[in-house]
C-alpha cells in the first residue's frame, strides 16, 4: 500500500545515518578497549591503586553503555521494518499511525545519539551544576531568574536528568535572587555547556502597574561535576567554613537547624553554597564537589596568574553581553545571539524545550573545532 511504502521509505533514507553513527562511536575499538581494560581489572594487583581502578570501571562502563544504546537503536530499527512490512501484508491501514509513531521515535533516537557523538570533551560526560544570579532590576530580574531555574528543571525531568536544588536566596518579593541546581545524568555537562551567560527577557512586567515593558537580565554558570578520581588538592587552611540556617517553610529538619553550609577558598575568594541536604557533613560534602569543580576550570586556564583572573572573566549581566533573548512582547521569540537558532513558540521553550538550541551550539562547536 503507497501508505506503508512511504513509511518504508522514509526510513530507508536514514540507514546511511545508522552505518555513520557506528563508525562515529568507534564500537569495534570501544570493544577492545574493554577486553583490554577487564584483562587488566582481572590483575592481582588491580585494587593495590584505589584511584586508577575506579577510573578503570568507570570507563568500561560507559563504553558497555554506548555499544548496549546503539545496538538498541539498532535493533528498534529493524523491528520497525518489519512492523512496516507485515502491516502492508495485511493491508490495515490501522496501524498506520503506530508504525508512524514508532519511525518518528527511532529517527528522534538516532538524532540524539548522533548529536551525543559530538559530545568528546573531557568533562562532557560528567554531572552538572547550574548557578543562576539575577542582574540589576529587583523584582522583576529576580522573577525572571526564577523562571529560568525552572525552565532548566524541566528540561532535565523531560530529558531524563535527576534535577535538585542544592542552594536558593529568596528575592525580595518574587523570585530568586540566586539559585544552584545539581543535573545528575549521562552528558549533562556537554548538553548544557553552552547555556553559559547571560539570558536576557523582554515582556510586560506584572510588577509594573502602568504595565510597561521592561528587559531583564539573569546570568548562567555551568561547571561540571568532578569526580573522585581526579584529585584536587585543597590546604585546609585556605578553606573557611559557615554554618548557617537553610531557607524555606517549616515542615522540614533542614530549617530547624544550622544544616546549611558556606565554604569560601581564601586564595581566589569562590564561595559555594549547599543548604537542602538534612545534615551539616552531606552539605559540606556537596559544597566540596562543588568547589574542587571550579577549581579544575581554574586549573585549565594557564594563562592565570592573579587572583582577579582566578574568579574567572565577570561578564556583567546586562547589554551586549546575552547569549539568548526571550522575547515576549510585542512578539513572541526566543533567539540564540551566537547561533542565529530561534523559536517562535516561546511558552514551549519556557516549558523546558531546548534541544534546539543546544543541538545547533554543539553542531556549531563541532564545525569550528573546538570543545
Amino acid at each position: 500500500m503507497l501508505q506503508f511504502d512511504e513509511l518504508r521509505l522514509a526510513l530507508l533514507a536514514h540507514k546511511p545515518k545508522l552505518a555513520h553513527l557506528k563508525e562515529a562511536l568507534a564500537l569495534d575499538a570501544a570493544g577492545e578497549e574493554i577486553l583490554s581494560l577487564e584483562a587488566q581489572s582481572a590483575d592481582a594487583h588491580f585494587w593495590d591503586d584505589m584511584q586508577n581502578s575506579k577510573a578503570v570501571l568507570q570507563r568500561v562502563s560507559r563504553l558497555k553503555s554506548k555499544i548496549a544504546d546503539y545496538e538498541s537503536l539498532a535493533s528498534a530499527y529493524e523491528d520497525a521494518l518489519v512492523m512496516i512490512e507485515l502491516a502492508d501484508e495485511e493491508e490495515d491501514l490501522g496501524l498506520l499511525e503506530e508504525c508512524q509513531s514508532t519511525n518518528d521515535a527511532v529517527v528522534a533516537r538516532l538524532d540524539a545519539m548522533t548529536l551525543s557523538t559530538l559530545l568528546s570533551g573531557e568533562y562532557d560526560a560528567a554531572n552538572a551544576i547550574l548557578t543562576f544570579h539575577a542582574g540589576a532590576g529587583g523584582t522583576e530580574a529576580q522573577d525572571w531568574n526564577a523562571m529560568l531555574v525552572r525552565m532548566y528543571q524541566q528540561w532535565g525531568q523531560k530529558n531524563g536528568f535527576s534535577v535538585k536544588m542544592l542552594d536558593f536566596l529568596d528575592g525580595e518579593e518574587a523570585g530568586f535572587k540566586s539559585c544552584v541546581l545539581s543535573l545528575e545524568g549521562e552528558n549533562a555537562y556537554g548538553y548544557l555547556k553552552g547555556e553559559n551567560g547571560v539570558h536576557r527577557l523582554v515582556r510586560c512586567s506584572p510588577f509594573d502597574s502602568s504595565g510597561r515593558r521592561h528587559t531583564s537580565f539573569a546570568s548562567l554558570e555551568v561547571m561540571p561535576v568532578i569526580d573522585d578520581t581526579i584529585e584536587v588538592e585543597l590546604n585546609p587552611d585556605d578553606i573557611q567554613i559557615d554554618y548557617y540556617r537553610a531557607s524555606g517553610a517549616g515542615g522540614q529538619k533542614v530549617n530547624k537547624t544550622s544544616s546549611a553550609v558556606r565554604l569560601t577558598h581564601l586564595p581566589s575568594g569562590i564561595v559555594v553554597n549547599c543548604q537542602v541536604e538534612r545534615s551539616q557533613h552531606q552539605n559540606r560534602e556537596v559544597c566540596m564537589k562543588m568547589l574542587k569543580s571550579k577549581l579544575i576550570q581554574i586549573k585549565e586556564k594557564e594563562h592565570l596568574e592573579k587572583i582577579d583572573d582566578i574568579k574567572g572573566v565577570k561578564m556583567e549581566i546586562g547589554w551586549g553581553s546575552q547569549i539568548r533573548s526571550y522575547v515576549f512582547m510585542p512578539y513572541q521569540l526566543a533567539k540564540d545571539h551566537r547561533t542565529g537558532f530561534e523559536n517562535g513558540n516561546i511558552q514551549a521553550v519556557m516549558d523546558g524545550e531546548l534541544n534546539g538550541f543546544i543541538n545547533a551550539y554543539l553542531k556549531q562547536l563541532s564545525i569550528s573545532g573546538e570543545q
